[in-house]
């Protein structure tokens, strides 16, 4: 039993490599696109990867997206992925090549630094995001269906409160506004969907009824929360 325990790799995800059909003796990381099986020997990733898989990586392929949104000032208030990285990478190059061409054209009406400001912005976030994935993808790859949600929310109530939104009529009145919330509640879909897995549909799909709650809320309750409201019912003595 000793020298079967000596003779296994102890770690999760290292292996020995099949070098001219014979194994290694050592340990060590296994190569790109390999895995260790069983055996702790290091072979090919031959399966498709699984739904709450793609929606990983949906979600780190989004993450740029939302932060270029962000920049861009569409609010107007103020296990191992190595693809991700890749990913990345070519993201960076193709907006540092592209961008500035369509930024050009595209955004004519705005000011030079306006224009360019999500360009600069993303030279901070890429290398902010590439060091998350390397240092934290593992809880990323567990925790990023809880952090869309978390932060789907927070936005939104920030987003409808910046732009004093109190009513559907207030909701309704900008184009932009129904974009944002629709794009929030997307979001909220593809939180759920990635907790749930959609692993027995007649339970899991019930579940996306609740996307449209929070906005729901908040716009019945805003009235009651109004800073002046209170400040003025303070006042009084009420």
């Amino acid at each position: 039993m000793a020298v079967a325990m000596s003779s296994t790799c102890p770690g999760h995800y290292c292996g020995k490599m099949l070098i001219n059909g014979s194994v290694d003796g050592e340990c060590g990381v296994c190569p790109r696109g390999e895995k260790t099986n069983m055996q702790k020997i290091c072979e090919k990733c031959t399966e498709s990867p699984e739904l709450y898989d793609w929606l990983y990586l949906g979600f780190m392929a989004m993450l740029p997206l939302v932060l270029h949104w962000f920049f861009i000032e569409w609010y107007s208030g103020k296990k191992r992925y190595t693809i991700v990285l890749i990913y990345y990478a070519f993201c960076l190059v193709f907006m540092m090549l592209l961008r500035p061409l369509l930024v050009k054209k595209i955004a004519c009406g705005l000011g030079k630094s306006d224009r360019f400001k999500s360009i600069y912005a993303a030279l901070y976030f890429f290398p902010i995001l590439t060091v998350l994935q390397a240092v934290g993808g593992g809880l990323l790859y567990y925790a990023f269906p809880y952090i869309i949600l978390v932060l789907s929310l927070v936005t939104l109530a920030v987003y409808m409160s910046a732009s004093e939104i109190q009513s559907f009529k207030n909701l309704a009145a900008k184009k932009k506004r129904l974009v944002v919330l629709f794009s929030h509640w997307l979001l909220h879909a593809y939180g759920i969907i990635s907790i749930s897995r959609l692993d027995k549909l007649e339970q899991d799909l019930p579940l996306l009824a609740l996307v449209p709650g929070p906005a729901l809320f908040y716009l019945l309750t805003a009235r009651f929360t109004e800073p002046s409201r209170i400040l003025s019912e303070g006042g009084n003595g009420h």
